[in-house]
């Protein structure tokens, strides 16, 4: 299978501008959603990078598949955050012990909302960090990244159009 790239937003839908008032002649074109897998194991114990998402990206959430137990004596625990330092989520916690093999339960912090709605206007790199208040062995997650390519700006419609 081969690869292909396009620099988004991919736009997809039916009727590219509303000319009326019924559907089907309503604008309903969207921007399509995105994904990037990144891999941390115990041995992050400072931020390793996963992955960059575009400027003006929305993210619509993470996903953390633990395929080998985080086997720490107490508080494990996987933070995602941006390399600008804004913490997008965590798993595990304090009384965790261990972060077993499967889906994680992923807590979003309120503030990191904005973050959520538009990364902003550059591109921005997304670490992990494993953190172990007690004694640390094995562990290993792939984390995954939802998300919808748009403009610098946020938006996913230019404003104008040129040939």
């Amino acid at each position: 299978m081969g690869l292909a790239s396009h620099l988004g937003p991919w736009l997809l839908g039916t009727v590219k501008n509303t000319t009326g008032t019924t559907a089907g002649t309503i604008r309903n074109m969207g921007a399509t959603q995105s994904v990037q897998t990144g891999a941390t194991t115990v041995s992050d114990t400072t931020a390793v990078n996963l992955f960059v998402l575009p400027a003006g990206s929305q993210i619509l959430g993470f996903t953390v598949d633990i395929t080998t137990a985080y086997a720490g004596t107490t508080g494990n625990t996987i933070t995602i955050a941006t390399s600008g330092g804004t913490t997008l989520g965590t798993v595990g916690g304090a009384t965790t012990t261990p972060l077993s093999v499967g889906r994680a339960t992923f807590t979003v912090t309120n503030a990191s909302i904005a973050t959520y709605v538009n990364v902003g206007s550059t591109d921005v790199i997304i670490q992990a960090t494993y953190a172990c208040a007690g004694t640390a062995s094995g562990g290993a997650a792939t984390v995954t990244c939802q998300y919808v390519v748009r403009q610098a700006d946020g938006t996913y419609a230019p404003t104008t159009q040129s040939a």
